[in-house]
């Protein structure tokens, strides 16, 4: 079983402005969930709504503006309301670094491996084709600024 999803994007913007995009519950809802029910705060425990994709609660672990953001989740729980913390969870993190009027974003989910088997491939093919399409929708986003 795999236990990671890695993928790089490069955007033509600063990284304070990917970072806020990635953090920022008014602007994260241009490219990744529809809406967010609470802060996107280190130790925060927000939800995530996707529509009629479900809602599903998060645990951010760190924060470290502008250069990382993290939290876990349940991966294909599509309507996991509930302590985060106590079930099954994947690790999602954003690194940024920017070169050149460049920023380099580095997404890896990992932590596949540890979930139950009957779990773990579904939710890894299920996330791997969904981080390549949110990516791009991210992208897209300054792409049109």
């Amino acid at each position: 079983m795999q236990d990671k999803i890695e993928r790089k994007i490069s955007i033509k913007a600063s990284k304070e402005r990917v970072y806020a995009a990635i953090t920022d519950p008014a602007q994260i809802i241009n490219w990744f969930p529809d809406a967010v029910e609470g802060d996107l705060v280190e130790g925060g425990q927000p939800i995530l709504s996707f529509g009629e994709h479900g809602k599903t609660q998060i645990y951010v672990v760190e924060t470290r503006p502008y250069d990382y953001f993290a939290y876990r989740w349940v991966p294909g729980a599509n309507h996991f309301i509930g302590d985060v913390l106590n079930t099954d969870t994947t690790l999602v993190e954003f690194n940024i670094t920017e070169a050149d009027g460049v920023s380099t974003v580095t997404m890896t989910e990992s932590g596949f491996a540890k979930l139950p088997a009957e779990l773990a491939e579904s939710s890894f093919e299920q996330n791997t084709g969904g981080w390549d399409y949110m990516l791009s929708r991210l992208e897209k986003l300054f792409s049109e600024q």
